[in-house]
């Protein structure tokens, strides 16, 4: 996979593409997409969807030129896995059929990842621009799948590739730190990710403009929900049970943890967000070890440029928490998101252990 992580993020290098050239007979993956907001609003879903002839990746790896097709055919699969195991107004349902769950796990193997959809297939590769002369922004992105037929759900995903696409002034501020960076350098870096994450955090506080509250806990959050003790028929591996989508399966905040060397404690919150890692494409995962062999900037940073940092990192989470209690905890006793996790405890957790490493305190 080419990465380009100074100038797209995480975000995928070419945009990502829209339909599937891999022969006549995988068009029905797309044509399974644009149907499925109205499909899962039958009863009857679950039997189309089981009858349906889903023809398998064709190669025993995923050549380079075709990575964008691979993430397509994984973001396609992904989502009617999901629809399929999810569906609103059905009984639950703890069995993935052949047809689905054989592709599924195929190609989730060769891209070295669970075979749910996650973050990566729900946000960096779900987008399309209108214009490609013009920037990855709201305005002028649209996604390629959704669960609904609601522009709720479309704004809820592309604000979060808006806050990918503008990642990459941090991205790419880490990577020009290089080995031993001296303090000049180090403070430049510190300012130029200030300034990306101020950006971030604008895009993050506009989820309200064009999303329902009610809306999202309803109609479409339960599509993104875990899988639990799910059968993969046909594939030789017990009832498993996998985390759903969720932001925190998101790069960008990790990898600032690693540079900023952030010392959370060790317990089950942090292991949640760990956790999370195995969700992330695998060079993404790279990465973040990479820059957890960094050296500590802590020691040599500025402290104003340091702590500003670490000030609009908590800040981003408090916008997060925000909006966590508003579109979930207001309207639900179930205090896990969508990844399993004890959401508002633990980014209030992340929130003042952030704070709490400022150089200078008070």
């Amino acid at each position: 996979m080419k990465l380009c992580y100074a100038n797209r993020g995480f975000l995928p290098c070419v945009d990502p593409a829209t339909e599937l050239e891999l022969g006549e007979s995988y068009r029905v993956l797309d044509r399974l997409g644009h149907m499925l907001p109205s499909l899962l609003l039958e009863p009857d879903a679950r039997n189309y969807l089981r009858g349906a002839h889903i023809p398998e990746w064709p190669y025993v790896n995923i050549p380079g030129d075709l990575w964008p097709q691979a993430c397509l055919y994984y973001l396609r699969l992904g989502f009617i896995a999901s629809g399929y195991i999810n569906q609103i107004g059905q009984p639950s349902c703890h069995s993935l059929p052949a047809n689905l769950a054989r592709p599924l796990c195929k190609i989730a193997a060769l891209l070295e990842r669970p075979p749910i959809l996650s973050y990566d297939g729900y946000a960096l590769y779900n987008w399309r621009r209108f214009d490609p002369q013009k920037p990855v922004a709201l305005g002028n992105i649209d996604t390629l799948q959704n669960f609904v037929h609601l522009y709720d759900e479309h704004w809820f995903i592309l604000v979060h590739v808006e806050i990918e696409a503008k990642a990459a002034q941090i991205l790419k501020a880490v990577l020009e730190l290089g080995g031993k960076p001296g303090p000049f350098q180090v403070d430049e870096a510190l300012d130029q990710i200030a300034s990306a994450l101020g950006e971030i955090i604008q895009v993050l506080e506009r989820i309200p403009e064009k999303m329902s509250d009610e809306l999202y806990f309803s109609r479409f959050r339960p599509y993104i929900g875990q899988f639990h003790d799910v059968v993969y028929e046909s594939v030789k591996m017990e009832p498993i049970s996998f985390r759903g989508e969720t932001g925190a399966q998101s790069s960008v905040m990790p990898l600032l943890t690693e540079l900023m060397k952030i010392p959370h404690q060790d317990n089950r919150l942090t292991r949640h967000l760990l956790d999370m890692r195995q969700y992330m494409p695998k060079p993404h995962r790279l990465l973040l070890e990479q820059v957890k062999a960094m050296p500590d900037l802590r020691p040599i940073a500025k402290a104003q440029k340091y702590d500003a940092v670490l000030e609009l990192m908590a800040n981003f989470r408090e916008v997060h928490y925000h909006w966590a209690i508003k579109y979930i905890a207001r309207r639900s006793n179930d205090q896990q998101g969508t990844g399993g996790t004890p959401y508002l405890r633990w980014l209030k957790f992340l929130i003042d252990e952030t704070r709490g490493y400022k150089k200078e305190r008070g």
